[in-house]
């Protein structure tokens, strides 16, 4: 089944900008279809591979890069900057500088030396094998929520009912905090990805998320208990390599890597397989084709198609192309996810394709530290709800679902009524 778009868009003409007469691109650019990033980014892919761009909130110009190979060496480059607060720094949300330098930056917005020994604090918590021995509790969330579904009768919102719920509930049990907390933690997050957003809503929800987990690490390093941050607390009063803020940061940085886009993957995920009737009952017939599956809908819904950035700290040649030292650069993740030098037939959605080597995790240093975590949720929610409500289907026409815009992490936007 091919893919609905939206043919009465004019994103398409209008994401090109004065591009055509030279000028930069307009920054960012409009999708056409919920499940692929914005259709110019294949033309970029074709034909300007490196191409100026001028960031809609602030004006600034920046390059993109749009090829797999391309997107790959700028993040794998350790030589470039992630520091927000650098001045070449290209912010796709409207944060002013009063404000950002404010913010106590999260583990993806830190350079080495500083990066490195959070993040080793950090990585034991989330391995593959961690995240494995965390199926079985992962598995019981599910099947509670599934059960509550069922009781309750069709049609339910699934973004309540189980694309909220599910990783907030882990991330909370994670974190050791409270579950009564998980719409506060929703509201932080879903703020401080909006490019929309007032800069003083901004800031208020940064600060009253920082104030929280300043609190949190506080009574965690008083009285660690057995969950990450505590862990991590009581580790740290032998090494006493981070400060109280270093491990507020952690936590913040899993609230987006591991629960908001958790969520969004969640929803589109399931429209995605509706919308591929075949290869969804291939997947309840074969459920050991699901691994495969999800990585599949990671490459090809990357949700967060157009945010890892670096400011530039020396000239770099990348793409046939000189770029020099104090300018930025964006890496299209979810073009290089579509780029048809690596993925065969890269728009179509395919659970046979071998889709290792996609980006939605990023890459290099400063790849996903809960990428192993993320993959079990997806398994095991993709897999309960196939395995357990076989006639699942939309309860309304796919045409009045609402998705998200104005935000660096794409989703359906307001509820998504299904039956069965």
């Amino acid at each position: 089944m091919t893919d609905v778009v939206d043919t009465t868009s004019s994103a398409t003409a209008d994401a090109a900008g004065g591009a055509a007469n030279g000028e930069p691109h307009d920054f960012p650019m409009a999708r056409t279809c919920p499940f692929s990033p914005p259709p110019e980014y294949a033309r970029l892919r074709a034909e300007e591979p490196v191409a100026k761009a001028r960031l809609s909130w602030n004006g600034k110009e920046v390059w993109l890069l749009s090829r797999h190979e391309d997107v790959r060496q700028l993040l794998g480059d350790t030589t470039t900057s992630s520091n927000w607060k650098a001045a070449a720094y290209p912010l796709q949300v409207p944060v002013p500088d009063e404000i950002l330098q404010e913010i106590e930056l999260p583990l993806v917005g830190m350079d080495p030396p500083e990066h490195g020994s959070r993040r080793r604090m950090l990585v034991p918590e989330l391995t593959a094998r961690r995240a494995q021995a965390l199926r079985p509790r992962i598995q019981e969330i599910v099947d509670h929520h599934i059960d509550a579904m069922l009781a309750s009768g069709g049609p339910v919102d699934l973004i309540e009912a189980i694309a909220f719920p599910v990783p907030a509930l882990i991330f909370c049990e994670l974190m050791g905090v409270p579950t009564e907390d998980s719409d506060f933690f929703r509201r932080c997050a879903e703020t401080l990805v909006r490019s929309d957003v007032d800069p003083q809503e901004m800031m208020s929800a940064q600060q009253e998320l920082e104030v929280y987990l300043n609190r949190l690490v506080a009574d965690k390093e008083k009285d660690p208990a057995d969950d990450l941050l505590g862990r991590i607390a009581l580790k740290n009063r032998t090494e006493q390599t981070l400060t109280s803020s270093d491990i507020a940061g952690l936590a913040k940085n899993l609230l987006f890597g591991g629960f908001d886009t958790t969520s969004n993957m969640i929803a589109l995920g399931i429209l995605v397989l509706l919308q591929h009737p075949e290869q969804l009952a291939e997947l309840r017939a074969n459920p050991e084709l699901l691994p495969g599956a999800v990585e599949e809908l990671l490459r090809y819904l990357a949700i967060a198609d157009s945010s890892p950035a670096r400011a530039l700290t020396e000239d770099i040649e990348i793409g046939g192309r000189v770029l020099r030292k104090g300018e930025g650069v964006i890496a299209l993740t979810g073009s290089a996810n579509r780029d048809e030098s690596v993925f065969a037939d890269p728009d179509a959605f395919d659970i046979h394709r071998d889709a290792r080597g996609h980006s939605a995790f990023g890459h290099g240093i400063h790849q996903c530290p809960g990428a192993n975590l993320v993959r079990v949720e997806l398994e095991v929610v993709f897999g309960s709800l196939l395995a357990r409500i076989p006639d699942l289907k939309l309860a309304v026409p796919f045409e009045d679902i609402r998705f998200k815009s104005q935000t660096l992490v794409h989703g359906v936007a307001g509820e998504l009524p299904i039956t069965w």
